[in-house]
């Protein structure tokens, strides 16, 4: 109930449906990917840490999250905090830095840019940051050639709830706050996002709540970030596209 309280309200400012950010039906990474965090924040009620959302290392000194992972109503600070743990624990380091979200963010449903980066005062040392896509229209170059279709594959990494379970107040998800990993088969391409399949009927998996701002790699490379998606995580991943022309000059600014 803590985390899903704080994540309706934060994640209720993202342009459509209910929003996504958790892996769901997924498998924990375990050391593998190491530059995919979790942003932590402690609960003013009870004084637990827990993730709220996820982030990906794109350079020494950056973390790319969702423009809608901003909680410094919540905070009083635009500072925000990220751990590389493959599981959060009290002994967990906690990297901070000054959260930016991108000036292009809005509500369009077509392209909302719900872009952020977490920039750090200095680099961080022994993780390799992820390759970042850098090719304006990459995405639309593959589907026109074919290389992007209903049998390719994405893989999601985060932090967030896994699958719901009933309980009195209704369905809910689980919390882990631990890293792990799942694939989806691409559905539909759009200016500025992609859909995804995380129907486990089709064999796909997905993300949920707290997976928000958490990456989507295809073939080694980040194109994308889980923004939205179905109440229940168990339909469609609605991700926000890295290859856009504002997002790749929001993105230049920092990496």
């Amino acid at each position: 109930m803590r985390k899903l309280v704080l994540l309706l309200a934060v994640l209720a400012t993202a342009a459509t449906a209910s929003s996504a950010s958790a892996i769901t039906y997924g498998t924990p990474t375990g050391g593998a990917y190491p530059y995919v965090g979790g942003l932590v924040t402690t609960s003013q009620r009870t004084g637990e840490r827990y993730v709220y959302c996820t982030g990906t290392l794109v350079s020494p000194t950056v973390v790319l999250t969702a423009a809608h992972c901003d909680i410094s109503d919540t905070t009083g600070t635009n500072q925000a905090c990220v751990m590389f743990d493959p599981q959060l624990t009290s002994k967990s380091k906690l990297f901070c830095g000054r959260f930016v979200a991108s000036p292009y963010y809005t509500h369009k449903q077509n392209d909302p840019n719900d872009l952020a980066v977490i920039v750090f005062d200095r680099p961080i040392r022994g993780i390799q940051p992820a390759t970042l896509v850098s090719e304006v229209g990459y995405l639309d170059r593959l589907f026109a050639s074919g290389q992007l279709n209903q049998a390719t594959q994405f893989l999601n990494v985060g932090y967030g709830g896994t699958e719901f379970t009933n309980e009195a107040g209704g369905p809910r998800p689980t919390y882990l706050d631990t890293r792990m990993y799942s694939y989806s088969s691409f559905n539909a391409l759009g200016p500025g996002y992609l859909r995804l399949s995380q129907n486990q009927a089709t064999g796909d998996a997905g993300t949920c709540y707290g997976d928000s701002g958490g990456p989507q790699f295809l073939d080694g490379v980040l194109v994308s970030i889980t923004v939205t998606g179905d109440v229940f995580c168990k339909a469609t991943n609605v991700v926000q596209r890295l290859d856009t022309e504002l997002a790749q000059s929001f993105l230049s600014r920092f990496v």
